[in-house]
């Protein structure tokens, strides 16, 4: 991939190993993130720093975002802020850029909500039930507003992505790989909330494909989810910690939170079928990785 891109949270989850998957490929990269150092640390928030970073880039992976529905509910203002604004400042830089670069906005399947039918396909009626959520609908309604003005714009929705060691400690599935390992109780808050867990590997080459395909096509393709197809209740998901670290943790349960969707997984076929993209990674194979990346970590290992 012979062209120059802009990926904003660069430094988070997704923005880390997405960086690697496009340098592999070839390209060459702007990046753009608040705790970032030196000449990529910047906030999407500032439109004329987002318009300096997207300066001679054929394209922008806008990953940048607060991340987690539990921040949202804590902090909605700046949820909104960063998550719509953001979004915003993006759009209106790539407008003004001379060479019309593409975006790629990543949102959640957080604006679904709670569907009335599983799995849910990318047409599935946005009913979000939080902050976060609605805040990703706003985003994607303002990248439908740019397509109509000519931007190349486009949605990808992520899911429940995991795999790094270095991910925020109480996200589900680090938390559960880490205290299966150390021999801590697993704590289950709702063991039937069920999820489409995806692994980032995964995740970073869809991107990588969805990126490519906006590199050949004129037109930018319809929103598209990047899901295993998968459903992994809390409790499945908490015993095949256990499973496959082999510890003896106990499982203790808890109520479930009232502002998280109860149950989503979504189908992979438009994926599929617009990127030649499918989940390679399952729940226990993802689990296992994570182990294995944890313990690296502990021996002093890069990751």
């Amino acid at each position: 991939m012979n062209r120059r891109i802009l990926i904003t949270g660069s430094s988070g989850l997704v923005g880390s190993a997405l960086s690697v998957s496009l340098k592999e490929a070839g390209a060459g990269l702007s990046l753009l993130d608040v705790s970032a150092e030196g000449t990529s640390r910047g906030d999407v928030r500032e439109a004329a720093r987002v318009r300096e970073a997207l300066e001679g880039c054929d394209g922008v992976i806008h990953l940048a975002a607060i991340s987690r529905v539990i921040w949202g509910e804590q902090r909605p203002e700046e949820c909104w802020d960063v998550n719509v604004n953001g979004v915003s400042n993006v759009l209106e830089a790539a407008a003004r850029a001379g060479n019309n670069p593409w975006v790629i906005f990543a949102s959640s399947r957080e604006v679904y909500g709670q569907p009335s039918a599983l799995p849910a396909g990318e047409d599935t009626p946005l009913a979000p039930v939080n902050v976060y959520g609605r805040a990703k609908v706003r985003g994607e309604e303002l990248v439908e507003a740019a397509r109509r003005d000519g931007v190349r714009a486009t949605t990808v929705r992520l899911s429940n992505v995991y795999g790094s060691p270095l991910d925020h400690a109480d996200r589900v599935v680090p938390a559960f790989t880490k205290a299966a390992l150390d021999g801590r109780a697993l704590r289950v808050d709702g063991e039937e909330h069920t999820f489409d867990f995806t692994f980032i590997d995964d995740v970073a080459r869809g991107l990588l494909s969805l990126a490519t395909l906006l590199d050949e096509a004129a037109t930018p393709p319809p929103p598209v989810h990047l899901v295993t197809g998968t459903p992994t209740t809390l409790g499945q998901l908490a015993r095949v910690a256990i499973e496959v670290v082999g510890t003896a943790s106990e499982i203790r349960q808890a109520p479930p939170r009232s502002f998280d969707v109860a149950r989503f997984y979504g189908d992979p076929e438009r994926a599929r079928r617009l990127l030649g993209w499918e989940a390679t990674v399952g729940i226990e194979a993802g689990v296992r990785l994570l182990a294995s990346r944890f313990e690296a970590l502990d021996r002093g290992e890069t990751i």
